[in-house]
Parts: structure tokens; sequence; C-alpha cells
């Protein structure tokens, strides 16, 4: 049987898989985070780090609220659309618990 890949899933699964995705919508799960935050958690580059929420925000996952102060600050969070991840992130999060080794360094599964 030849079973055809729906188009939906498809784009789902590209923008999910995209580098660093899934680790930016995981530190946004809770709450909302300035840059610095996001980038120190997750050992980012501030470039790689920018070019990603920019994309995510265009992809309608994630907001920058930019708030009128002295020094400017900047604030990303989940939208609707992002927050609906929640249980597949958590979802992955509980797996990699279960199945993946405890090594940092490690890309074996158990």
């Amino acid at each position: 049987m030849n079973k055809s890949v729906c188009p939906r899933f498809e784009r789902a699964i590209k923008i999910l898989s995209q580098r660093w995705t899934g680790l930016i919508i995981h530190q946004l799960l809770d709450g909302s985070k300035r840059f610095k935050n996001i980038e120190t958690a997750i050992g980012i580059s501030g470039k790689v780090l920018s070019d990603r929420l920019k994309d995510m925000e265009q992809q309608g996952l994630i907001k920058r609220e930019v708030f009128a102060e002295t020094p400017v600050r900047i604030e990303y969070s989940l939208t609707e659309k992002g927050q609906s991840l929640t249980p597949i992130i958590k979802n992955i999060e509980s797996w990699s618990q279960e199945w993946m080794d405890n090594e940092e360094d490690s890309t074996h599964i158990k």
C-alpha cells in the first residue's frame, strides 16, 4: 500500500525539525523570556538565535514584545499556535528521559 504524506503534516515536520526550534519552544513553555536568557539557556549564538526567532515569528509560533523602557526591553513568548505544541514538546521531553542516554554528548538511544 502506497501511503502518501499529507502536505500539512510534511510542512509541520519541516518547521519542527529546523535546528533550535524545539529547544526555543521548550524555553518559552513557562513564559516570556528575554533574548539573552534564551541564548544562555540553550547555548546558541546570537546571530543564529536572532534568525530563528524571526523565522518562528513569521511562522506564527512566537511573538516579540517591545517595552518602551530605557534601555529597551524585548521579550519573546509563545503565541496560541506555539502554545498548542506544549503536549508534543512535553511528550518528547518524557520520551527523552526514558530512552536517551544521560551522557551530554551521546547521540545513542537505549
